[in-house]
């Protein structure tokens, strides 16, 4: 119950949506999103389903390193497992695309908990450096085990769902901006809970969230687990989308992609995790296109494009720099504006 703008009650102060505004916003955002793959070209739809797989993933980094303070580059190591699981049942069994997808989630959690084992002893660059450990024997199983293909990876078909192949951007979508959105409402919801409130004390002061009595393996494995269950599904759902899967398909590159998603829309923030897949997404794309449109042609080209990624590594310094709280302040800093204009902030 609320008077005013005063709560009182936990409930009351932990809701999600507590004002008509938020409710009408969150319609216009859901009734967006449906009507979004009937408007959009294939290119457009392609570029929505990115990032959504980048939302899912970068979800679950925020989970562990904004939320709990776990730094970790592993996030591509276990988007391949999950893809490769996807894969293998697909070949294999046939099994449903959303019994799949959970199983692809599971198989990464187990690595992330069996890779999480240490984070008890070593934290942050010690603990960054284990994880990158991870990627690595990721990458050798990936390329040497026949049963995953080895360098040449894995096809697998269309995936089927209540007996339409999604075969299309238009179809695929279905699946994976619904499941996304999903993904996103169980991790905001995760933060209003006893386990959530476990992993921010432990990233604020871990000895005194210990002195608390929060035991701190038992967390911080969950942490990892949920973490990489988030990034299972989306290796998952970046196997039904590509279709094709191969060891160099979950680089290195791609975890530091992930961790810098979080830093620049923000850390420690759902929203941030939202903002900075789009930033991290579009953006490239963006530049790349304004290239193409440049009235310069042949050799002159060749040497102009790499001046995209210059600009986009550049926004990123600039982010780091001057607004190191990512593009989820900016967007709270607009909110508080709207809230209180005419008058300042």
């Amino acid at each position: 119950m609320r008077i005013g703008t005063a709560r009182e009650s936990y409930r009351a102060d932990e809701a999600l949506f507590d004002t008509n505004t938020q409710h009408v916003w969150l319609a216009i955002l859901l009734a967006t999103l449906a009507v979004f793959p009937f408007l959009a070209n294939d290119y457009w739809l392609y570029l929505a389903c990115l990032v959504a797989i980048h939302t899912a993933s970068a979800t679950g980094l925020n989970i562990l390193t904004g939320y709990t303070g776990l730094v970790s580059l592993g996030q591509a190591a276990f988007m391949g497992l999950g893809a490769y699981t996807v894969a293998i049942l697909e070949r294999d069994l046939g099994t449903p695309v959303l019994l799949n997808l959970v199983l692809a989630g599971t198989v990464a959690m187990a690595g992330g908990v069996v890779v999480g084992i240490p984070s008890l002893r070593v934290k942050g660059l010690y603990l960054a450096i284990v994880t990158i450990a991870a990627t690595f024997i990721a990458q050798f199983l990936f390329s040497n085990f026949d049963y995953t293909g080895g360098p040449g990876g894995l096809t697998i078909p269309p995936p089927t769902l209540a007996g339409l192949p999604l075969d299309t951007s238009f179809r695929i979508y279905w699946l994976i901006v619904p499941l996304t959105c999903l993904m996103v409402l169980g991790a905001a919801n995760l933060f209003r809970t006893r386990t959530g409130r476990a992993f921010i004390a432990i990233r604020d002061r871990d000895i005194s969230a210990e002195v608390l009595g929060i035991p701190l393996l038992r967390y911080k494995l969950m942490s990892f687990g949920l973490s990489s269950f988030y990034a299972g599904v989306a290796g998952g759902l970046w196997a039904y989308f590509f279709r094709v899967i191969t060891p160099e398909s979950f680089p290195l590159i791609l975890s530091i992609f992930f961790l810098a998603t979080i830093i620049v829309g923000g850390m420690g923030s759902i929203l941030g995790a939202i903002l900075g897949a789009l930033f991290m997404t579009m953006v490239p794309e963006i530049l790349r296109i304004a290239v193409t449109w440049l009235p310069i042609e042949g050799d002159t080209l060749r040497y102009v494009s790499p001046v995209r990624i210059i600009v986009f590594g550049g926004l990123i310094i600039f982010f780091l720099i001057f607004e190191p709280q990512g593009l989820a302040e900016i967007w709270r800093r607009v909110r508080r504006f709207f809230h209180l204009w005419p008058f300042r902030t």
